[in-house]
């Protein structure tokens, strides 16, 4: 039985550039198995690459969200800021 959520926390966290690269294959191979993943990150520009959305953290609060594509375009400035 496959899942339908899969729970990752920082996957690429002391891995080689290499092992990196696999784990992001990885990573789409079962987005396109329709599973849904929640990755928690701190190599943004992995987290950006093989996500559709993402939020941005800073000591615990959302400061920004938006599509994966808008986040990584120039950095965050082109996300939506929170206001709350």
């Amino acid at each position: 039985m496959d899942p339908t959520l899969l729970m990752l926390d920082e996957p690429s966290l002391g891995l080689a550039p290499k092992l990196v690269a696999q784990v992001a294959e990885m990573i789409q191979a079962l987005r396109q198995r329709g599973i849904t993943l929640l990755l928690v990150e701190q190599n943004a520009n992995l987290a950006l690459r093989i996500s559709d959305r993402a939020y941005v953290l800073q000591t615990g609060r959302t400061i920004r969200e938006g599509a994966s594509r808008d986040l990584g375009r120039a950095g965050p400035a082109h996300a939506s800021p929170r206001t709350n």
